[in-house]
């Protein structure tokens, strides 16, 4: 499952880069993310598909799909065998959204969680909320001549905002040519979201004053931002709850907006399955295993493959330490 080297099957539980990769010999997935998970690993890759919750019988082993609320297609695997019932959890969000089909808790003896955010630091607020605070500084720009450039990865984070802001009346919306390509896929799969631009494909003397334009994060301080003209720019991730963070990117604003759960949301999630064992893995994940053990449970932590993602852990403790964020 969400294999880091090339097998003979993988199941995958999603199509971000950090759980999907090139190169295994067919792909399993569910049917709600085909067309994103065909877009990351390309024309050639050998995708089957099945709907939530259909199991599948492989090798002696039932395996199926259960929605895990992160993005389009994400999933949790449940694997049954002579009796016993894992669950791997992938990534996942409780606070349901109109781009993907919401989480749905699993019962198992073992349940395997991410804990991206699993720190009591880390509470969101609720979206509507959110989404208020990005529609005000939206419309402050737009009230002072500026575009409102907004940071938001590429699958997912970006379709979230932009179905959660379509209906402000703002302004128009432009969008960076690795988030239109994805627009497309969530159209097709059925997911209603406002109507964007490709802003590479506007002409030059176009005017973008007042209007938002959503970039993934690999766009800030590129050349690719200069056709805009006076620009406020933004960053939707769980990582900005912490203004430290805000600050090492040189942003202007900074929106605590995640695809994963909080810490509440975590244990909670933990709890609804009813699970005697779990190993947490992909994130803060001792504070998460000795809160479990305090509570009678057994749990271990398990290595996470993505290095990059440990020395954002380490900056992220250090801003808490020094209180930064509290």
């Amino acid at each position: 499952m969400d294999p880091w080297q090339p097998v003979d099957r993988a199941l995958i539980t999603h199509a971000h880069g950090d759980h999907a990769r090139w190169g295994s010999r067919e792909y399993l997935t569910a049917r709600e993310g085909e067309l994103v998970l065909r877009t990351r690993l390309g024309p050639a890759a050998l995708i089957e598909t099945v709907p939530f919750e259909e199991r599948v019988v492989i090798n002696g082993v039932s395996v199926s799909f259960h929605p895990a609320g992160h993005i389009l297609g994400s999933a949790q695997i449940r694997v049954e065998y002579a009796g016993q019932v894992w669950v791997v959890s992938g990534d996942y969000k409780t606070d349901p959204d109109p781009t993907c089909t919401a989480f749905e808790p699993v019962r198992c003896q073992v349940f395997i969680t991410e804990s991206t955010f699993g720190l009591p630091i880390y509470r969101w607020a609720p979206q509507n909320e959110t989404f208020g605070e990005m529609r005000e500084w939206w419309g402050r720009n737009r009230d002072s001549g500026r575009a409102s450039v907004i940071f938001a990865y590429a699958l997912g984070k970006a379709q979230r905002v932009l179905a959660g802001l379509g209906d402000a009346g703002i302004g128009p919306i432009y969008t960076h040519g690795a988030v239109e390509e994805l627009n497309r896929d969530y159209r097709a799969a059925g997911i209603a979201l406002p109507a964007t631009r490709h802003a590479a494909s506007m002409p030059k003397k176009t005017e973008f004053a007042g209007s938002l334009i959503v970039a993934p994060p690999s766009a800030a301080g590129s050349t690719w931002l200069r056709r805009f003209g006076p620009i406020s720019t933004a960053f939707a991730s769980g990582w900005m709850t912490l203004r430290g963070a805000r600050r090492r990117r040189a942003l202007d604003r900074g929106f605590a907006l995640s695809d994963h759960v909080d810490w509440p949301a975590l244990l909670a999630a933990i709890d609804a399955t009813g699970a005697e064992r779990v190993q947490v893995t992909h994130g803060f994940r001792e504070p998460v295993v000795r809160w479990l053990q305090a509570r009678g449970l057994m749990a271990e932590a398990v290595a996470s493959h993505w290095e990059g993602e440990e020395a954002a852990e380490q900056e992220i403790e250090r801003d808490a330490i020094e209180g930064d964020g509290t």
